[in-house]
């Protein structure tokens, strides 16, 4: 598996157990009760954002330290007589993106803002039809959350398949 699929796969990962524990929290602490008090809502999703983003940040310092240490090693077991400088050199030829992954990447990303595009109409059409804001709040939230697991599931079916 290459690096960027690693990388993938850790993103995936960590916003399905984000949206898992947003979906939780949700419907037991929140419940559908304060469902009028959109306050409540905006505070809880914005520290699943700020819950997120830092998560994220810690995932991926803690994988690309542990993906270092995985290439040194094996570098060091294959020739013990290797050099500091040629392991740095091929722990920076595995983290390379290329054009490849760069086309990858928009891809994934067009339709995984699709997502966010459907939510946010979905979101609009609940609010004209008499749904309260924080189900639209919601709707919205997790089309988001929704587009960007879809969007690291088809990074991965690009590498596996191709573009």
């Amino acid at each position: 598996m290459s690096y960027q699929e690693k990388r993938t796969v850790m993103s995936v990962a960590s916003g399905v157990l984000l949206m898992i524990a947003y979906c939780v929290y949700a419907l037991v602490k929140l419940g559908l009760d304060s469902m009028g008090d959109v306050r409540i809502w905006a505070t809880t999703m914005l520290v699943f954002i700020g819950i997120g983003v830092a998560t994220i940040i810690v995932i991926q310092i803690v994988f690309h330290i542990l993906l270092s240490i995985g290439i040194a090693v094996k570098k060091k077991i294959r020739d013990e007589s290797i050099d500091d400088r040629e392991i740095e050199s091929s722990i920076e030829r595995e983290m390379v993106e290329d054009e490849m992954d760069q086309l990858i990447e928009l891809k994934a990303n067009k339709i995984g803002y699709s997502f966010v595009s459907v939510g946010f109409v979905a979101g609009l059409a609940a609010l004209a039809l008499g749904a309260l804001p924080a189900v639209m709040l919601n709707i919205v939230f997790l089309a988001c959350m929704l587009g960007t697991i879809v969007e690291g599931l088809l990074q991965l079916r690009y590498y596996r398949k191709g573009v």
